[in-house]
């Protein structure tokens, strides 16, 4: 978050840059900027794995900006805000050079701590069932009380901020929350 697209401010490339230095895994960034064409390169240089922007702030040059974020390296994703409309990102997937990934925000984006909204879970299936092979993430209120609703909508990524860290033992809710994705992957028919 880079005070442009919400008003706080996070962690940006100088961390993922420090980070780097220290490990291999794969580092998801979600940039919640106006215009996420600005940081590409910085995003790339700092060796992020994921950039995802927002379909809301690059109606004019998603095209390029996919492009731009595959030739660096990393892998593209799109995100939306709970208010956008699911359809807004079906050309993103199809397109020529398609996304990696879709991002649902299961709350408005700023503010860690928020309730999760069931009401995205539409999306996501929807987006499931039109894709049946894409990564599909959900951001937003994700704990152990949510996961099994976005895991069975079609959810195969998860993000989880306050659940985990202000748990008493966040390996088990980052466990329990594995558990239900593998569960969703297991009996749902979208995974067979």
């Amino acid at each position: 978050m880079r005070r442009h697209f919400v008003p706080n401010l996070t962690i940006g490339a100088p961390v993922i840059k420090s980070l780097r230095k220290h490990t291999k895994m794969y580092m998801d960034c979600h940039l919640m900027v106006t215009n996420p064409m600005d940081y590409v390169d910085e995003f790339v240089k700092a060796g992020a794995s994921g950039f995802t922007f927002h379909v809301e702030v690059a109606k004019d040059n998603w095209q390029e900006l996919i492009h731009k974020i595959k030739a660096g390296g990393m892998r593209a994703g799109v995100a939306l805000r709970p208010g956008t409309p699911v359809e807004e990102v079906f050309p993103l997937v199809e397109s020529q050079e398609p996304v990696d990934m879709v991002l649902v925000m299961t709350v408005e984006p700023g503010f860690g701590g928020q309730s999760f909204m069931p009401e995205t879970m539409p999306k996501v299936n929807a987006l499931r069932r039109k894709f049946p092979l894409l990564d599909i993430e959900v951001d937003g209120g994700l704990a152990p009380a949510t996961i099994k609703q976005a895991a069975e909508a079609g959810a195969n990524c998860i993000v989880a901020g306050s659940a985990v860290f202000g748990a008493k033992d966040p390996a088990e809710v980052i466990a329990t929350l594995r558990q239900g994705v593998d569960a969703a992957q297991t009996s749902s028919i979208f995974f067979k």
